[in-house]
């Protein structure tokens, strides 16, 4: 059967406007239809173009594949949009996620649209994991965004996850999928972006009340994080339902197609774990700790598994508090434990225990000493750690908030979106923050 592939030269495009797509096949012609993602997909156009041959490039340079223009109608809802490719049409709606012949749209409003609640989809988290072309950030300096892949379509590194094996973990499919179904199952209202949108300082001012992410959104420049800070700042709300967020610095290319990062302390032997050293260039917490944006770091958390991790959950130390109004819960319960909330990976705060039992955080990480601990994970000594400076208190995954400006919320783990659907008590809190802060 002949394949046809593709990608878009841009993570996201605003409706009304031309979205540059490059596709190549050796079949006569080919067709796409577009799928906006949420409760249930909806079928939203069809396009048939003749086809164009390319040869497949590397991971570190533009493909250049033949370019199709597709306008974006301006009626198209903001919202995670897949492009299915392919030279024969099936009926039925297809599997919207697949390793070739598929393509990730973010479609971003025309105008202010007035909704409250902005999601950021992490497309340079999906690219670092990307190894069309035979590379990615773990194997490399640098990778172009110009190639099939970034979220579906391509290859990625990883692997299987022992609780959801239906998708790898660093795609759309695996954890934001989940988060959008859930929020467009429960009627919140939304308008979706991508990281590159907020590093360009794109959407932020168009009156949005809360910023919210999901999964894993371990990549960052150094320009997106100055546009959320400000935005936070200025009385933005943050909810972070993710954890190994802000992990890793990248370096965007000027025009947007490349990413850069160096991970590796100067002179470091073949096969170093740079997540287990310390003097790595582009690690956040080494230089400006990201904890002083979001009240945690994966360096005090950790994670990351193959197979099967001793399930664990968040021991509620406040049940008072709003974030658990109507979960039943009580102060000493654990959130999620049958489900093994925590992790993949999990972020925390160093903290201590005070006189009445209940964990503080020390601040000495760069986490505000106003951060609220609403639940607490304690790890077990054989979890799988990142480097960390040494601290006399066991290392935990945290659930908390704090305000500066907004108020930034985080549930710590990226497993997170995984439980909506079959934890009541999950859901229940998802709904307190989004309500609250939006």
């Amino acid at each position: 059967m002949t394949t046809v592939n593709g990608y878009a030269s841009r993570p996201s495009v605003r409706a009304g406007e031309v979205a540059h797509l490059h596709i190549a096949t050796s079949a006569p012609h080919f067709h796409i239809d577009f799928y906006r993602w949420g409760a249930v997909p909806q079928h939203m156009g069809h396009v048939e173009w003749p086809g164009r041959a390319a040869a497949p490039g590397r991971f570190d340079a533009d493909w250049q594949w033949p370019v199709y223009e597709f306008l974006v109608p301006r009626q198209w809802r903001s919202g995670v949009y897949i492009a299915v490719l392919g030279t024969e049409r099936a009926s039925g709606v297809p599997p919207l996620d697949a390793r070739e012949g598929r393509i990730l749209l973010v479609v971003t409003p025309s105008a202010p649209s007035g909704r409250r609640v902005l999601y950021k989809v992490p497309t340079f988290t999906y690219q670092a994991y990307n190894t069309a072309g035979g590379g990615c950030l773990y194997s490399a300096a640098q990778v172009t965004t110009r190639r099939p892949g970034g979220g579906v379509g391509g290859p990625v590194k990883g692997l299987s996850d022992a609780y959801d094996p239906s998708s790898p973990r660093q795609t759309f499919a695996h954890w934001d999928a989940l988060f959008i179904a859930w929020l467009e199952r429960n009627r919140i209202e939304a308008d979706y972006c991508t990281d590159l949108d907020l590093h360009k300082g794109l959407l932020l001012r168009d009156r949005y009340r809360l910023l919210v992410a999901a999964g894993h959104d371990e990549y960052w420049s150094a320009d997106l994080r100055r546009h959320v800070t400000t935005f936070r700042d200025a009385g933005g709300h943050l909810a972070n339902f993710g954890a190994n967020t802000c992990w890793w610095r990248v370096d965007v290319a000027p025009d947007g197609t490349g990413l850069s990062c160096d991970k590796f302390p100067p002179g470091a032997p073949a096969g170093t774990d740079p997540d287990r050293s310390y003097g790595c260039p582009n690690h956040w917490w080494e230089s400006d700790p990201e904890n002083a944006l979001l009240g945690v770091s994966y360096r005090n958390g950790g994670g990351h598994w193959d197979g099967a991790r001793r399930p664990a959950g968040f021991t509620v130390t406040d049940a008072g508090h709003w974030v658990f109004s109507g979960t039943g819960l009580s102060t000493g319960d654990v959130l999620g434990r049958d489900g093994a909330l925590i992790g993949y990976e999990c972020d925390g705060a160093a903290y201590e225990y005070d006189d009445a039992g209940h964990p503080r955080p020390t601040g000495r990480d760069g986490t505000p000493e106003d951060f609220e601990i609403l639940g607490i994970a304690e790890l077990p000594p054989d979890w799988n750690f990142a480097a960390r400076e040494p601290t006399p208190s066991l290392r935990a995954a945290t659930l908390g908030l704090f305000t500066a400006g907004g108020t930034v919320f985080t549930a710590a783990t990226t497993d997170w979106a995984r439980l909506l659907a079959t934890d009541p008590r999950v859901a229940t809190v998802t709904r307190n923050v989004l309500t609250r802060l939006s």
